[in-house]
């Protein structure tokens, strides 16, 4: 007797499956299974989001935006600076630094890149490497950002006198293309 009703319902199953009014036919975007992105909508850039949410301190969110960005656009110049200096704001310095010093391996000309490899370099205490490289961004900028000059002369102070500012909590400018500036500061 189960056996009769087993078959009842595969056999009631197949003719819905093949029931052209409804039953169990494919979506009408086609055959898969809907991905959940709509191609043919405008889609907000995840490094716009994730300079926003910089600027109002949710670093941990600005990684999630930067790493969509990275899926969206693959790993560029820009992309890779803006992994590299969130990872500098949450502390993770060695990440920081692999990513930053492949962001100026992929454009010797980013200002900003060079920038906040400098800043990294100063966290670990590699003064003399961090000055050549705010050197490097101070050239590439010409000079115009008031915060890679900055950045320079506290790092040429500090090599000149190594006891400079000790005490002092050291104020150092995450640059970025676009509007807005980050400050990260250092530890005494």
């Amino acid at each position: 007797m189960k056996k009769k009703w087993v078959g009842i319902f595969l056999a009631f199953g197949l003719v819905t499956a093949c029931d052209p009014a409804g039953g169990f036919q494919p979506s009408k975007g086609g055959p898969y299974a809907p991905t959940g992105v709509k191609r043919n909508e405008d889609f907000v850039d995840g490094l716009i989001v994730g300079h926003r949410l910089m600027q109002a301190g949710q670093y941990e969110l600005a990684l999630k935006a930067y790493l969509r960005a990275a899926g969206e656009q693959g790993m560029t110049t820009d992309v890779l600076s803006a992994l590299g200096s969130v990872n500098l704001r949450l502390g993770r310095l060695g990440q920081a630094e692999k990513l930053l010093r492949q962001s100026v391996e992929s454009d010797e000309t980013f200002a900003p890149a060079w920038n906040n490899l400098g800043v990294v370099l100063m966290e670990q205490g590699n003064i003399g490497e961090a000055e050549r490289v705010f050197r490097t961004a101070f050239a590439l900028d010409s000079g115009e950002s008031a915060e890679i000059r900055e950045n320079l002369r506290v790092a040429i102070e500090k090599l000149e006198k190594p006891t400079y500012l000790e005490n002092d909590n050291n104020t150092f400018a995450l640059v970025r293309r676009g509007r807005g500036k980050y400050l990260l500061l250092s530890k005494p």
